[in-house]
């Protein structure tokens, strides 16, 4: 049985931008070995060039009363997956890109700029990090797919 999911939102932070919430962008240009073209965090570090967050995030914020924008958790995919049931090392289809799950994201002060309660509230459920696998392009709307289990070698 396979897992198929969508992608909400897509966002990328540009050069010379700081803060949050990230911007949204149109279409994610995926690029094994390289990143996000476009993205600041380009280059950077391989295992942490995508990060993806599920709705779970926002709906956790918005049950505590934290009005929230996409893009606030700093994710580059916003999915209505909780990529958090699954373990690192899993892949994801998404249109024509394949990500990898590498580790889930830390928790971050950065967002109690929202809320001082919200980094305690999703530090659960903030996000994962994933490299690039095969290069390809995402936009929201996409459909994606969980792909067979591969632990990294």
């Amino acid at each position: 049985m396979s897992i198929s999911f969508t992608v909400v939102g897509t966002f990328s932070a540009k050069e010379g931008q700081s803060g949050l919430p990230r911007p949204a962008a149109d279409l994610l240009e995926l690029r094994e070995g390289y990143g996000i073209v476009g993205d600041k965090f380009a280059r950077i570090d391989l295992d942490q060039t995508v990060m993806i967050v599920g709705q779970r995030a926002y709906d956790l914020a918005r049950e505590a009363g934290i009005v929230l924008e996409p893009g606030s958790l700093g994710e580059n995919l916003l999915l209505d997956l909780d990529p958090h049931q699954l373990p690192v090392g899993t892949q994801l289809r998404i249109g024509s890109a394949v990500i990898e799950l590498t580790e889930a994201c830390t928790l971050c002060n950065h967002l109690s700029v929202f809320d001082r309660k919200l980094p305690k509230l999703v530090r659960h459920d903030r996000g994962l990090y994933c490299r690039i696998v095969v290069s390809g392009s995402i936009q929201a709307g996409d459909e994606g797919v969980v792909l067979e289990e591969r632990k990294r070698a």
